[in-house]
């Protein structure tokens, strides 16, 4: 489209609050916006002598072909169509934030009969009450922890829960009152979990008058061991509160938002104020951030509230921010909205309404001061760490005359179980931490009995040849699935284009020998310019002296020794344990799968809904393979298309039986 069209459409832009999408010439949206007024804020971006600066504004008037408007009945309406539409198209310049941290959340379900703390990793919308996520896996693990150590709630699986017939040994240390096996009081065990549920939203003041006042009636009627058990948990809330800073008197709840930027590099801090103490703090870092401030808070806002975010479980009755975005009012609404849905799932009184602020001074000027504060000290922090990490890779570099400074690094490890379910595993590393995304496993087809030299051979040819781009040439075998609760942790999309480049540094799990494969592999595929080094395991000497860990170079007999604790080998040995620890899991996933399958498994033309229909209605393959044509097609969703396929699996093992009859 020709800029002259792109002008007609700046003319007739509508007034009226909306939604505004730019293209480029083929179409692919470049940028998603929201504005109280169309008109306004799109020829905002194309005035002459106009006063914003960002620097994607040349990039995207070089880029623009097409512009496109939706007009909404409010502000509100905008807010949520905008959320909609970046998911939809995911455009280049809207801002993407992440979070530092792996993402885990607590899940407490009102609905059973018995609830229990659980980590989940995906909240849904199932009815039960999420907290979290939280900032990282080991402050949801100790705060899990905590919660089973000083409040009573059962740790067993519901399967577990009906299956019982004895207490455990959670009963027998005092952490579980057994409700599988005994009759104990429901309302006492409903008073745990609301105290769970309050210790867990930060509501400690409110905890401990409820936890006094039990602890009193309990010491009235002379029931002592009750009382202590108040009194233990009142000194857990009261040694968690005594870890908080106290920054305001109020009762109001209250998320604080910090930014500091430097260029195009941004970071924001969250403090998370409850009843005047910060209870949490959480940090986001961004990359390539080009829009100003306010763009940059709607887009935390966006992400940060919405279903499944880092804050969407407990919507604060206010928002401070350091620049309100266009549209605050609806952002605002659409915030109250979310803090409706909290307060109505945990079934707690109060007011609705969430306030999306900017103070300009008093109390709440002084909380924003405290969070850009921390803001910059996080942006400083990680900075400093990533410097430090370039002069670790780089003593690498040197310790192994490699050409480049290694950022990345990819390691390959193989695990089999006697010779069986052979598994290879690649994880890759960048600038010293995991990269999960780019992490694979792969079921080795072309050998058995234990020879990991042709195992490790098959799997390394297999991702090369991905990365020459040959990846639907041969060798494509299947790549081992993971579990499922695990998916989110270390898999990847099965195939990502852009996820096969060739490492920095290539690191074989072994000696010698383990090099010479991997360097036959890369060889054979016209690969020279790829640096493959091995890494040997400490070990003991055949004259009982201890041989530390060694890397092998091609080209040179004696191995380099890396000094132990040194940071060269902090690095690969960390590629080398996530090799092992990811391979080991691949093979117990290929094996359970061996374990568990069935003969239905191996008909043609039966997929796993129908197996398992034929399993529950027949109980056994026997009975399946000995059901007539009629009792087949009267289970649910059973074709003739697979009675048919029964039926030749059944004709060949007779077949094969007849031709290989029984030793007599």
């Amino acid at each position: 489209m020709s800029s002259d069209t792109v002008q007609d459409k700046l003319e007739s832009l509508p007034p009226q609050p909306g939604c505004y999408l730019f293209r480029d010439n083929e179409g692919k949206v470049l940028y998603v916006g929201k504005a109280k007024s169309l008109r306004a804020r799109v020829r905002s971006y194309f005035q002459q002598g106009s006063s914003d600066e960002r620097a994607f504004i040349p990039l995207l008037r070089r880029s623009l072909a097409d512009l496109e408007t939706i007009v909404t009945g409010s502000e509100k309406e905008a807010a949520i169509l905008e959320n909609s539409l970046i998911k939809e198209h995911r455009p280049r310049y809207n801002v993407k934030l992440r979070d530092d941290k792996d993402y885990l959340s607590l899940r407490l379900d009102l609905s059973h009969p018995w609830p229990r703390l659980e980590l989940v990793r995906r909240p849904t919308s199932d009815g039960a009450r999420y907290f979290g996520p939280y900032h990282s896996a080991t402050a949801a693990r100790r705060t899990l922890q905590l919660a089973e150590k000083h409040f009573q709630l059962r740790t067993c699986s519901n399967r577990e829960l009906v299956g019982r017939t004895r207490p455990c040994l959670q009963y027998q240390i005092g952490r579980c009152p057994a409700p599988c096996v005994l009759a104990i009081d429901r309302d006492e065990y409903g008073a745990q979990v609301r105290a769970v549920a309050l210790f867990l939203e930060g509501r400690h003041d409110e905890l401990v008058l409820e936890l006094e006042e039990r602890m009193r009636v309990a010491s009235g009627r002379l029931d002592y061991e009750l009382a202590a058990r108040y009194r233990d948990q009142l000194q857990a809330v009261q040694l968690v509160r005594q870890e908080q800073r106290v920054v305001s008197v109020t009762d109001r709840d209250q998320d604080v938002v910090g930014l500091y930027r430097e260029g195009d590099l941004v970071e924001l801090v969250v403090l998370c104020v409850r009843a005047g103490k910060v209870v949490e703090a959480l940090s986001f870092s961004s990359k390539g951030v080009e829009v100003p401030d306010d763009e940059v808070i709607a887009a935390f806002v966006r992400e940060h509230y919405r279903d499944g975010g880092t804050g969407s479980a407990t919507v604060p009755d206010e928002v401070l921010v350091p620049a309100l975005p266009d549209g605050s009012n609806g952002i605002s609404d659409w915030l109250s909205d979310r803090r409706r849905e909290n307060l109505a799932s945990a079934s707690r009184p109060g007011p609705t309404r969430c306030r999306l602020m900017a103070p300009q001074r008093g109390l709440r000027r002084g909380l924003l001061d405290l969070a850009e504060q921390n803001a910059q000290h996080a942006f400083e922090e990680k900075r400093r760490t990533d410097e430090d990490m370039q002069g670790r890779l780089e003593r690498v570099r040197l310790k192994l005359r490699l050409p480049t400074t290694p950022e990345r690094i990819e390691c390959c490890d193989i695990s089999h179980l006697g010779g069986r379910d052979t598994v290879g595993a690649i994880v890759a590393l960048y600038r010293g931490a995991p990269d999960k995304q780019r992490y694979r496993t792969f079921h080795v087809t072309t050998t058995e009995g234990g020879d990991d030299y042709t195992a490790l051979r098959e799997v390394l040819t297999r991702r090369l040849l991905r990365a020459r781009g040959g990846h639907k040439e041969a060798h494509a075998a299947p790549e081992v699935s993971e579990p499922p609760e695990r998916q989110v942790e270390d898999r990847a999309p099965a195939e990502e284009p852009s996820g096969w480049e060739l490492p920095d540094l290539l690191v074989v799990d072994g000696g010698r020998g383990q090099l010479a494969v991997a360097l036959t592999a890369a060889h054979d595929l016209g690969i020279f310019e790829l640096s493959i080094v091995g890494l040997a395991k400490e070990k003991e000497g055949p004259g009982g002296d201890k041989l530390v860990d060694r890397v092998y170079l091609p080209g040179q007999k004696n191995p380099i020794q890396l000094r132990p604790n040194s940071p060269e080998l902090h690095i690969l040995a960390r590629a080398r344990d996530e090799a092992h620890r990811f391979a080991n899991r691949g093979r117990r996933a290929v094996g359970k799968r061996r374990r568990l399958a069935s003969e239905l498994d191996t008909i043609g033309g039966i997929g796993p809904k129908t197996r398992r229909a034929l399993l529950a209605a027949f109980g056994s393959v026997e009975r399946v393979l000995g059901a007539s044509d009629e009792e087949l097609l009267g289970v649910p969703g059973v074709t003739r298309r697979h009675v048919q396929a029964v039926r030749q699996h059944l004709g060949r093992a007779l077949q094969a039986a007849a031709e290989d009859p029984p030793l007599e």
